[in-house]
């Protein structure tokens, strides 16, 4: 079974044909945006957490110096 699995991945990797697909400037433009917004949401994710990293640092060596 795991051989035959194998033979059907071999035979569709070197059996590619070409799309000849057309991606008109709208798709472009909205990949460039998709690209955009999950680079704005990753960073403001890192933000917000570190955040909070660093509010919990101060808590605990504002208690050491006290």
């Amino acid at each position: 079974m795991k051989s035959l699995i194998l033979v059907f991945y071999i035979y569709f990797i070197f059996l590619v044909n070409n799309a000849h697909a057309y991606l008109d400037p709208g798709t472009g433009s909205i990949i460039l945006q998709a690209l955009l917004g999950a680079i704005a949401a990753t960073a403001s994710y890192i933000i917000f957490y570190w955040n909070k990293v660093k509010t919990f640092l101060k808590k605990i060596f504002n208690k050491k110096k006290t």
